[in-house]
């Protein structure tokens, strides 16, 4: 697989699959950011203190973000 094909994919998913990837990568891009940083934290316990904040989510009704 190529590049190219890997853009190709990524641009024919739906939106909120792209928003669901790129949630779920933040754990991990904060842990090897720390680690950089020489302060490492276990991926685990960052995934821990994002689970307990609900991400915003849309309000269709109202047309607004509530969270």
């Amino acid at each position: 697989m190529t590049w190219q094909d890997n853009i190709q994919r990524w641009q024919a998913l739906p939106a909120e699959r792209k928003l669901q990837i790129r949630r779920e990568a933040i754990p991990l891009d904060v842990a090897q950011s720390m680690a950089f940083e020489r302060e490492p934290v276990p991926v685990e316990k960052i995934r821990e203190i994002v689970s307990f904040h609900s991400p915003l989510r849309a309000d269709p009704k109202a047309g607004q973000t509530v969270s």
